[in-house]
């Protein structure tokens, strides 16, 4: 085939977008305000119920859908304000998955406490191939200070949440809870850690939204077995909206949280924003009322509030989302007709009870090292096919060998980073560019296994 040029993951944006955008820059209000408002509105709909066309301009749904979810500047800052509110800090410990990018680890290190890596299991889960974490290495790493979990639903395939909570409901015992009311956060940070009793679920689901998978479990406990989305499981998730996420706002994140008896949703919705706001107890919308100049700053804090103008994109691209994810999955079957016919391992993003965002397309080439990885990363560029890694384990990384981790502690991790490609996987992908993709990969593996 005629060569071609093919991006890894450009950002998928219409006129729809950009003319919402344009009527953001023409209103005078671009930073927080009411399109971020109606984007979390939107966004909590679409958490619960998996639909995108949710009415939520009528009194009702401004009603149930307000202040159940919070609209940021990243998903590391979302994941950060999650342990700040669930009083996480010195002292503590978080497990992570050694197998993520930096933010699960970083957002941890920023609120004070220590990241204790664990492995994941041996090529992966045994039926989506995710490097899932290792779930018996995750019990055995509890101890007395663990005060979060951080899930990773890598690639958009949701982690095996009834299991992880079964672990933490045994380890409850162990749980220390937070006990300071010395200032507004901590007290709130208190009544979280002692309402739930029991070790944190934090999920990263930078990858993840609109995925969904069948539980018994969630952070409000045992509960009836029925399928739910992504944002709805654990006590606390984090979304991405990078540009190169399914969804984007350019940059973006976002928090939910699952309702805490005894606390309200309004309560735990100030606080996010008190900490992302500088501690600012009116935000620029409030104080445009009458005479409501006057504010106070309750705490010394962050500036990771979302603006209007990446709402504006993030509203558009919502109404679009469905129809965004349908054509992943039919660059999916393209690339999973191939993978079979060269015997290449590839993540599966649907199986039983579960269904992935289907946000990135992870293969492994069988009896490669690294170095023959990047030579057919290498050759698959000079055919004009960008591809990537998801991801170098972060006990590989620099910042974290210099915290004392060492790569040969995790050896599933490296053994699975060894051999992996990751595939351009984007909604601006022709039929004929996903062709190319498959033809080219086919060219490159068959002629390095002669």
């Amino acid at each position: 085939m005629k060569k071609r040029t093919i991006s890894f993951s450009p950002p998928d944006i219409s006129e729809l977008e950009i003319a919402e955008v344009a009527e953001v820059l023409r209103s005078g209000w671009i930073t927080t305000g009411p399109r971020t408002k109606m984007l979390e509105r939107r966004l909590a709909a679409y958490i619960e119920t998996g639909k995108t066309d949710v009415d939520c301009r009528t009194k009702d749904a401004v009603t149930k859908y307000s202040q159940r979810v919070v609209c940021l500047n990243s998903a590391t800052a979302a994941e950060e304000l999650n342990l700040r509110i669930l009083g996480i800090g010195p002292g503590d410990e978080v497990i992570v998955p050694a197998y993520s990018y930096s933010a699960s680890a970083s957002a941890v290190i920023h609120c004070g406490a220590t990241v204790k890596f664990v492995d994941i299991q041996k090529d992966g889960d045994v039926r989506s191939h995710c490097p899932e974490m290792d779930y018996d290495a995750m019990e055995k790493a509890i101890g007395p200070k663990t005060k979060a979990i951080i899930t990773v639903d890598l690639g958009g395939i949701v982690c095996d949440y009834d299991r992880i909570f079964e672990i933490v409901e045994k380890k409850r015992a162990l749980f220390q809870p937070l006990d300071d009311h010395s200032n507004p956060l901590a007290d709130l940070g208190s009544r979280i850690q002692h309402t739930l009793g029991r070790i944190a679920i934090v999920a990263d689901c930078a990858h993840s939204l609109g995925a969904s998978r069948i539980v018994s479990y969630t952070g409000a406990g045992q509960v009836e077995r029925k399928r739910r989305y992504c944002g709805a499981i654990a006590d606390m998730s984090s979304f991405s909206f990078h540009a190169v996420k399914n969804f984007t706002t350019a940059e973006g994140g976002a928090s939910t949280w699952l309702p805490l008896e005894g606390i309200e949703n309004d309560e735990i919705y100030k606080m996010y924003q008190l900490l992302s706001l500088h501690g600012q107890n009116k935000d620029a919308l409030s104080k445009t009322k009458l005479g409501a100049w006057d504010y106070d700053i309750i705490g010394p804090w962050y500036k990771y509030n979302m603006t209007d103008i990446m709402a504006a994109i993030g509203l558009r691209q919502l109404d679009r989302y469905t129809t965004l994810l349908n054509r992943r999955a039919e660059i999916m079957k393209a690339y999973n007709s191939i993978c079979e016919e060269l015997g290449i391992s590839y993540l599966m993003h649907h199986i039983k009870g579960m269904d992935s965002s289907n946000h990135l397309y992870l293969i492994r080439i069988p009896g490669i090292n690294i170095e023959q990885r990047n030579e057919i990363i290498e050759k698959m560029a000079e055919k004009g096919v960008a591809t990537n890694v998801h991801y170098k384990p972060m006990p590989m990384m620099t910042a974290y060998k210099e915290l004392g981790w060492d790569i040969k502690d995790f050896p599933n991790a490296y053994d699975y980073y060894q051999n992996l490609i990751s595939l351009p996987f984007h909604t601006l992908l022709s039929d004929t560019d996903v062709e190319y993709v498959c033809e080219v990969l086919k060219e490159i593996v068959r002629a390095y296994e002669t």
